[in-house]
């Protein structure tokens, strides 16, 4: 059986939409995929693009052997990744490669890769970095915490400095995973090295209820009743689900601790579930006012 996330990864994932695994692919491999990154590059769109994939492709199938690209998305780092948040039956949807030549001063907006979608279950995105990115040297930006505001595409574009942005650097062989309506874009390339990023989205087709590594869930799980300004238990996941990012304000965040926990019912099945009373308290007056009606 391969390798999956834990919960506590899991609840990461849920309070701030995306984790991150610094340097986990090899360096023969990372050159190899830059390679074909290259390749890639040229034909793309032609009859001459190297092992291009379809939309709705089962992931595993994209990218066959001998790809280099394939070899990286098959790598037990990714894997558990892939299998844990959208499940081994997940299919392609699209994949891009984003190339910025050192100097390049131009970066896109700010947007979200999404429509506004009310649908609990969720896409993701994989973001491969085959060769180091220096803090000079751009980057991907994103702004933690944003993938449950519901907006769409370039709407947010507006928005600069955001408290809490990332101007993601780290090392080569690294892969950023990010729920598909986190907030992010492109930035410029000041550095004097170009950059080659690799994004590949995909889509679940069943259900994300407890497809990670559950055996520590029961013993991580809060009760439905943990409540931060009553009772609470500081050991269970209900802290790491009630992470504030420095852009929230008071309303914001408990508004997050409401699209949270409904995201967490999602993907533990556990219907009653509950962050600080707001859905119970909710649950319990509603037959009240039917009846008053």
């Amino acid at each position: 059986m391969n390798e999956l996330l834990t919960t506590d990864e899991m609840a990461t994932f849920v309070a701030r939409g995306f984790l991150e695994f610094p340097g986990v692919i090899p360096d023969d491999l990372n050159a190899a995929a830059t390679d074909e990154l290259h390749s890639i590059m040229a034909t793309w769109g032609g009859p001459d693009r190297p092992f291009a994939p379809s939309s709705g492709d089962a992931w595993h199938d994209v990218y066959p052997d001998p790809s280099a690209v394939g070899a990286v998305l098959r790598h037990p780092s990714v894997t558990r990744i892939v299998d844990s948040l959208v499940g081994p039956e997940a299919v392609f949807d699209h994949d891009f490669v984003h190339f910025k030549p050192a100097g390049d001063p131009g970066f896109q907006p700010l947007h979200a890769d999404a429509i506004i979608d009310p649908n609990t279950a969720f896409d993701i995105q994989i973001f491969y970095f085959p060769h180091e990115v220096h803090p000079d040297g751009g980057g991907t930006g994103f702004v933690p915490g944003t993938h449950l505001r519901r907006v769409h595409e370039t709407q947010v574009g507006r928005y600069r400095h955001l408290r809490g942005e990332r101007r993601w650097s780290g090392p080569a062989g690294s892969i950023l995973v990010f729920h598909h309506g986190l907030w992010h874009r492109g930035m410029e390339n000041p550095g004097s090295v170009d950059r080659l990023m690799y994004k590949i989205r995909l889509n679940p087709t069943k259900p994300q209820v407890r497809r990670w590594d559950t055996s520590d869930l029961a013993e991580r799980q809060s009760a439905s009743n943990d409540h931060i300004f009553a009772t609470f238990d500081l050991a269970k996941i209900g802290m790491a689900l009630r992470h504030r990012e420095d852009w929230m304000g008071e309303q914001d965040h408990r508004l997050e601790l409401v699209a949270r926990a409904d995201l967490w019912r999602y993907l533990t099945g556990d219907d009653e579930f509950d962050l600080d009373w707001y859905h119970s308290r909710l649950a319990r007056r509603a037959p009240l006012g039917e009846v008053a009606s």
